[in-house]
This record gives C-alpha cells, sequence and structure tokens, in this order.
C-alpha cells in the first residue's frame, strides 16, 4: 500500500511520516469512521449507526477516501456493500485505541452537543458481555429523564447470544426498568461515575426484582475506556 493514496487534500508539504500519515486521516470523520470498523461495523448503515450526525453524503466521500488511501476494502455489490479494514487500515488500531485512552484521561467534560441515546445504546450493544446475561430472553428498558419524550424509553434485548437496541417497546415486560438522566447513563457508560456511586446519590433508580436490579451493573458493564485512570479521579467500582 505504500505511497498509494492520491485523494485531493492539500498536503502539509513535509517529508515527516506524522504529516505525511495526518494527509490521510485529519479530515473531519475520518478517524470515526475507521473506529467504527475496528469495532466490527462493515455495513453502510451500521457505520451511520456509530456516527448518527455524519450525513450519508459524507460517510460515502471518506469511505472512499479511504479506499484510495489503502485503508479500507469495499466487497460485494452496490446496495450490499461491506467496508473491510486492510492490513494497514488494522494497523491504526493502537492509535485509535491510544486516542480514546487519552481523550479520556486529558478531555472529560461533556456538553450538551455530546450527548445522544442514539450512539449511546448503538456503543453499549456491542461491548455487552452476552455471556453474562441469563440465558432466556431478556430485556432491560430504560427511562431517560432529561431528553425530550420521542426519545427518552429504550430496551436492550439479549437473546440467542444477539444484542438487539429497540426504540419501540419489543412487546414482552423488561427484567429491570433503569431510570436515570442521559447524562447520568453517559458518565457511567464512560467510567466517570461509578454504578455504586450513583445508585447511593440516586442519580440511577433501578426497578424489578432484587437479583435482576443486582445484576444490572455486570449485565451492562461499561466502555471499554471506563478503566482508563484519569487524574484526580478514583477508577470506577462497579
Amino acid at each position: 500500500m505504500r505511497g498509494a493514496f492520491t485523494g485531493p487534500m492539500a498536503g502539509y508539504g513535509e517529508f515527516c511520516p506524522v504529516a505525511k500519515a495526518m494527509e490521510v486521516l485529519d479530515e473531519r470523520w475520518t478517524l470515526l469512521v475507521v473506529r467504527e470498523l475496528l469495532l466490527g461495523s462493515s455495513r453502510f448503515n451500521d457505520l451511520r449507526r456509530g456516527n448518527p450526525r455524519m450525513s450519508p453524503t459524507l460517510l460515502s466521500k471518506r469511505l472512499r477516501s479511504l479506499e484510495r488511501a489503502g485503508v479500507v476494502r469495499r466487497t460485494g455489490a452496490e446496495g450490499h456493500a461491506r467496508y473491510l479494514l486492510t492490513p494497514a487500515g488494522e494497523e491504526l488500531r493502537p492509535v485509535v485505541e491510544a486516542l480514546g485512552a487519552w481523550g479520556t484521561r486529558w478531555v472529560g467534560s461533556l456538553g450538551e452537543a455530546d450527548l445522544d441515546p442514539h450512539l449511546l445504546l448503538w456503543d453499549m450493544r456491542r461491548t455487552i458481555d452476552v455471556a453474562a446475561w441469563p440465558r432466556e430472553r431478556t430485556a432491560v428498558a430504560f427511562v431517560l429523564t432529561d431528553v425530550t419524550p420521542r426519545v427518552s424509553r429504550w430496551w436492550i434485548v439479549v437473546r440467542d447470544g444477539q444484542v438487539e437496541v429497540c426504540d419501540d417497546d419489543p412487546g414482552f415486560v423488561a427484567s429491570v426498568v433503569v431510570t436515570t438522566p442521559l447524562r447520568t447513563l453517559t458518565l457511567l457508560w464512560r467510567g466517570d461515575v461509578s454504578w455504586v456511586g450513583a445508585l447511593r446519590a440516586g442519580d440511577v433508580a433501578l426497578d424489578g426484582p432484587e437479583d435482576a436490579r443486582r445484576e444490572v451493573p455486570w449485565w451492562l458493564g461499561q466502555s471499554t475506556f471506563a478503566r482508563v485512570p484519569r487524574p484526580g479521579l478514583a477508577p470506577a467500582e462497579g
């Protein structure tokens, strides 16, 4: 793939390999598309779910640029295409992971624009350890108290080893209902606060049988970056 990139963006005019790499990677959204591919998304619609504020037109453009750079390989016919990372793309995994750890450690503030229930539930869906859930079909419902009603109710359903996120009632009783602000759920997922602390403070309410309530923190888990140590914050416990 050496020297494969011939994209339209202006170069930095430097021989430095860092500058040459940034000619491929520093366009807006590009590394976030790579992040989604590294997390296992390969279909266009799944890549959009991982970046819900990215327009389809821009996603198509970035995928074409990454193809030209030799980072992504497209397979399948139009309408059924899959996008897979090449060895050059897979080599970006430690780069993306290091950026995530750095962002966790040093960029902790979250504005209102950073809170998105679609993105949060999608991220939870692909990270959940289904082995921690009961063998029978199980659902956890979420009531988000600080968002508009149309995006305030969500369900995570695990059945047959698969995880599904629903924004419509799946039609059966959830084992536990989690009631909390979106901001709190996001902080929990990121590891900025712990389940123990949030429950003790009353920032999260769990409704359901005691044994299921006890298991919810283990069923849902936390982001892969939750255990990253950060200045002035003790590691999240549970």
